[in-house]
């Protein structure tokens, strides 16, 4: 029973897909009625066709129950009830509708950044005969079209090493999803197998790759007169300040945890309280302090500079953090190694730090993923489009002066996402165990 049941969300899906599927029939158009205001659509006795589709999928739902308890009864002459079962494939409908809902925005973004027309919504619909598309439900891709892309490609000029940096980021790529893929469906989960230090040199590899691309990248390969044809600069910065800023929080998280977790010292416990108390403020309250710091210290409009600043917010959080991933490793493994003659210093960088590759690992994606989207204190320090971050870039899509570039605004953020999708598929185990760890303790 359990082997079937394991088929119950992709029946719900297949069955959610089919009542989608029926209002594409052509003759449910002709029950559109005129618009009303804001763009919004009445379909004559649409309610009907909703309520009724949800009730259909109920009622397989229970029928697939019933037959699937009735024959495992049968079979092993039990008499178990069919309506766990149902419950939970109830369930999983409503789980389909939530990601329906959830994923919707992000079709119409998709949408958006093909339309030719540089517009995110339409309040003329179109005539295809879909109920679906008529009402602007699912976006018409009939007349789809590359030309958003193109601008944020348009007048770039790639070196010769530069393609083969990008060949080299590509093939680790691959390699590296694939031997993800291959632990996965094999069900290695061992951090100490033979799969698993592939993985982690076609990391490597592909870090290394990654960032000497974005080193090599200079302004002067943008010759397009455009703005927006700056928007590969503005990822090369992105990634450039958060990689650095994830490293510089790795270390300054790793010495102050290691000091409050294994040092007592005056003002110990008072100092932590200070740090929980500094995250129940919001960060933007501290931007005039920012501002002032950063302009006498002459790093306004400086990278310098922001990356200070997002390593400061990083510290009592990142801080805690490790602190209680050391509490929850074992002293004796630090007290074994004194009885043996090791300092403090190699205790903390030949023990400590090894063991807790996978806690920095969690901190600094967690930096990077934080300052990636990151605009107000990018605002507030940096000035001219050569040095704008995506958050910044993005933003200048929305304030033109005529008109908002809804299309070139979709197609950067389809592609400025893609960093940030491909970093939690590859750290999503670190993202997990790095909430969880320090919880238990010893």
């Amino acid at each position: 029973m359990n082997r079937l049941s394991r088929w119950v969300p992709w029946v719900i899906g297949a069955a959610i897909l089919g009542w989608l599927v029926f209002f594409y029939a052509p003759e449910l158009a002709g029950r559109v009625q005129p618009r009303v205001p804001f763009g919004f659509v009445r379909i004559e006795n649409g309610w009907l066709y909703a309520l009724g589709g949800l009730l259909v999928i109920v009622g397989l739902i229970l029928v697939y129950s019933l037959a699937i308890t009735a024959y495992n009864n049968r079979r092993r002459g039990s008499r178990k009830s069919p309506w766990p079962l149902f419950g939970q494939g109830v369930t999983h409908l409503l789980l389909w509708i939530f990601l329906l809902f959830a994923y919707y925005p992000v079709v119409q973004i998709v949408a958006a950044s093909f339309d030719p027309t540089n517009s995110l919504y339409k309040f003329s619909a179109p005539r295809t005969g879909n109920l679906l598309i008529d009402s602007r439900v699912l976006p018409d891709f009939s007349r789809a079209s590359l030309e958003n892309y193109a601008k944020l490609f348009d007048g770039v000029v790639v070196y010769g090493y530069q393609w083969l940096l990008l060949a080299a980021v590509a093939v680790t790529a691959l390699l590296l999803l694939g031997v993800a893929a291959y632990r996965r469906v094999m069900g290695d989960t061992q951090e100490n197998s033979r799969l698993a230090a592939l993985q982690n040199r076609y990391l490597a590899a592909f870090a290394a790759a990654t960032f000497l691309l974005v080193l090599l990248i200079s302004p002067s390969q943008f010759t397009s007169p455009n703005t927006e044809a700056k928007f590969v600069l503005w990822v090369r910065n992105t990634l450039f300040v958060s990689g650095l800023t994830g490293l510089l929080a790795v270390l300054l998280t790793a010495t102050a945890g290691y000091a409050f977790a294994r040092f007592d010292f005056p003002g110990r416990y008072t100092m932590l309280l200070v740090f929980i108390f500094i995250q129940m403020f919001p960060g933007f309250l501290g931007l005039i302090a920012i501002y002032t710091l950063m302009s006498n210290l002459d790093l306004l409009n400086t990278y310098t500079g922001l990356i200070l600043a997002y390593s400061g917010g990083i510290i009592s959080f990142g801080t805690w953090v490790y602190k209680g991933f050391l509490e929850s490793i074992s002293k004796s493994l630090e007290e074994a190694a004194t009885i043996d003659g090791a300092t403090k210093w190699q205790v903390f960088y030949l023990i400590l730090l090894p063991l807790s590759a996978s806690m920095f690992v969690f901190i600094f994606l967690l930096q990077f993923v934080g300052t990636y989207s990151e605009f107000i204190v990018a605002n507030l320090l940096l000035t001219g489009s050569e040095s704008w971050t995506v958050g910044m870039g993005l933003r200048n899509f929305t304030t033109g002066q005529f008109q908002t570039k809804w299309g070139l605004f979709a197609a950067a953020s389809v592609l400025g996402s893609i960093p940030i999708l491909l970093t939690f598929y590859g750290f999503q185990r670190y993202f997990v165990s790095g909430y969880t760890a320090g919880s238990v303790k010893e």
